[in-house]
Formats: C-alpha cells, structure tokens, sequence
C-alpha cells in the first residue's frame, strides 16, 4: 500500500480527472489525501469524507476583464491567478506532506507549488495533465512570452522550491500523466519526462444522471441533439454566443434539438420547448450518450468528454488553452472552428449542419473515441502511479 497526495486547483476541470484516478487507486487499496480547497474536493470527489489540507489562495480566475484574449490573457492568467496561487499554497502543501508523508505527490500541471514543494522536501512527484495545450509548442512563435513565463517560473523556484533545481515545474522529470492520446493532439513536444497517454479518466462522472427530465430527449425521436456549453469559467463572457447558438438551433427546429447549460442565467428564464430545453447545471458525461454533437468553447474537459462519446464538435475557444485545443479538434477532423467574438446564428448554424449531417466529422470522432478507450483512463493512470512508487525508495 502506498500514499498518494493529489494537490489541486480550486477548477472543476483541473480536479475531475484526478478525483477519477485517486478513486481507483483508493479501490486497490492505498491511501489519498488532498491538498487544495476542502469545498472544492469536497464536492466533486467520490470518496465521502476525503482527508483535504486546506491551502490558501485565490477561489478562481477572478478580475480578468471578459473581453481579454491571446498573449494578455495568457500573462493574466499566470501573473494574476496560477503565480499567486502557487505561493499562497506552498505553505499548506509543505504541511500536508509533513503531516501525510506521501510516497508520491501527483501535482496537477498548472498547480506548480505540488511540484515546487515537492521537489524542495525531496519527495518524488508525478504531474497530472488535464490539458494537452501544454503538450505543443504553442509559444514557439512568441519568444518572448516564453522567456516572461520561464523567468515567472524561475522566480517561484527561488522562493518556494529548489533552487537548484532546473527542469520545468510544469513536467516531473519522473511520469506526466496526460489525460488524452496523440490522435487528438497530433505531434507533440515535452522537456524530459516519461509522458505516458491515459485517455481521459470518467469513471467519476459516469454514474451521474442528475435531475435531468430525460424524458424530454424521448420527445422527438430521431431528431439529432446537440448539447451547447461554455463550461464553468466562462458565464462572464458567453451571453451572446449562447443566445446566437439558440438562434442557429431554433431555425433548424424541424431537424435539430438543443440542450443548453447555462449556469450564469445569461439567457433569463427559458421555458422548455420541444426542441430546446435550458438548465443551469447538466449530468454532461451521461447526457453525452445520447448527443449528436457539441457546441462549446474547446475546454479541455468538454472536448475529451465529447470525444470519448464519439461526439463531433463545434469549438469556439475564447482564451487561456482553448485556442490550442480547438486547433487539435480541427487537425484531428473531429469537429468545425468558429470565432466566439463574431460567429452569429449563420455561421453557427452551418458548423452544426457539417458536423450533424457529414459523416467525416463523426467518423474522426469515433476514431478519437476508440483511442481513447483502449489508453486505459483512470486505470492506467493509477498503474504508472503505483509503479512509480514502487520504483522510489521508501521515505525515512
């Protein structure tokens, strides 16, 4: 028996997945603890009563003007939000594996004070992938953008890791867990780590149908459904391309049929009609079974949500790793492209034909799906987790 500590960002999409591995490595019998915000685990965890270190830091990306894009939003986002967090949490991470002494610290890729600490008290550490944006050279063409985040990484180094350290914080130099497959990323680049494809890791979210009225998908059967999301992060943003995308859906009553989350009520109230039905929050890994397609904005958690279903998508990325993720759902063939700040109701409309009714999209969807399916998911991950810990001397 071994122990793990998974130390996570206050973002359901940063937690999923990782919620579905230390479920399964709790079911072979070892022990999990958490470090990040107790609420948050809390509620997206399987297990009842997990033990959580609390740490400190920013509840979300908060302050970051909607209309923020590209490099801006990229230097907001680390200088506002994942810089601040990760020294605000290194005291709480230091804490937990003192109290917990973990064989292994799985420290998710963007929350570098789990890697920080971690290499600091010489404790081995994995790093949890919920992105595969990090696995391309997207700043390849910004140099400079790629010196300003190296140095911000750097700086946190000196003052809550190793300083002799060298490699990326953002990649062990022992495992990187990637919750996806090369058939959707297409070639990819990393520093040194053993990278090893898991697929996305569901187990978690497959059992949960909600209070969803499936009956109302029964209405019209036959009759594609498609399921329209921004995620969670995006309510600040999304109004007018959620009102665009119900506009594409409602002109295409006869031959479509639209679910749409809306957790920030962008929308006012919506009645349910027969060919669209409006919630605030969805059961969205069961409702994917039964879904044509997806309209969203290319989150990382949507994307493979949708694919491991076999689902084609339209993407409308709006900022942080979504662009890079929309440009593997393209190059992949598995879904159409359209700019979330102009895309009105024709251009939507005409993404959902070509993906609804072209068998191409579907066809590179299903292949992303059967990849997936046979990385192994949550299971695999847990196995290059138990044999990294095997491989690492016991702590003293």
């Amino acid at each position: 028996m071994s122990r793990f500590l998974f130390v996570v960002p206050p973002l359901t999409g940063h937690v999923n997945p990782a919620a579905a591995v230390a479920a399964e490595l709790g079911a072979r019998g070892h022990e999990v603890a958490w470090a990040g915000r107790p609420e948050v685990v809390g509620r997206l965890v399987e297990e009842r009563r997990p033990l959580v270190y609390a740490c400190a830091g920013p509840d979300g990306i908060g302050g970051r003007p909607p209309e923020l894009r590209g490099v801006a939003a990229l230097k907001f986002l680390w200088a506002r939000f994942l810089g601040p967090l990760a020294e605000a949490m290194a005291p709480g991470v230091a804490a937990a594996v003192t109290d917990f002494r973990p064989d292994v610290v799985v420290a998710d890729q963007q929350t570098v004070a789990g890697a920080l600490v971690a290499e600091r008290l010489g404790v081995p550490f994995a790093t949890s992938s919920t992105t595969s944006a990090e696995l391309t050279d997207s700043m390849a063409g910004m140099p400079g953008v790629h010196s300003w985040l190296t140095g911000l990484l750097h700086e946190l180094r000196q003052r809550i890791g190793d300083p002799a350290a060298t490699h990326d914080p953002r990649f062990s130099p022992l495992l990187t867990l990637a919750f996806t497959t090369p058939e959707l990323t297409g070639p990819y680049t990393t520093p040194d780590t053993d990278l090893r494809f898991v697929g996305p890791a569901l187990a978690a979210r497959r059992s949960a149908t909600g209070d969803f009225p499936w009956p109302w998908l029964d209405l019209a059967p036959g009759t594609p459904a498609v399921l329209i999301t921004l995620g969670t992060a995006n309510t600040d943003a999304g109004g007018r391309f959620l009102a665009e995308s119900v506009a594409a859906v409602r002109a295409r009553a006869a031959r479509l049929r639209a679910v749409v989350c809306d957790p920030g009520g962008l929308l006012g109230p919506v009645p349910p009609e027969p060919g669209l039905l409006v919630a605030a929050e969805l059961p969205q890994v069961a409702l994917l079974e039964r879904m044509s397609a997806v309209v969203c904005h290319a989150g990382h958690n949507t994307v493979t949500e949708a694919l491991w279903h076999g689902v084609p998508l339209v993407v409308a990325p709006i900022r942080d790793d979504q662009p890079v993720v929309a440009a593997q759902v393209v190059g992949a063939g598995a879904g159409v492209r359209v700019k979330f700040a102009r895309a009105g109701r024709e251009q939507i409309g005409a993404a959902l034909d070509a993906v609804v009714t072209g068998p191409g999209h579907r066809d590179a969807a299903r292949r992303i799906r059967d990849a997936f399916r046979a990385a192994g998911g949550e299971s695999a991950a847990a196995t290059c987790l138990e044999k990294l810990a095997a491989a690492e001397q016991p702590r003293q």
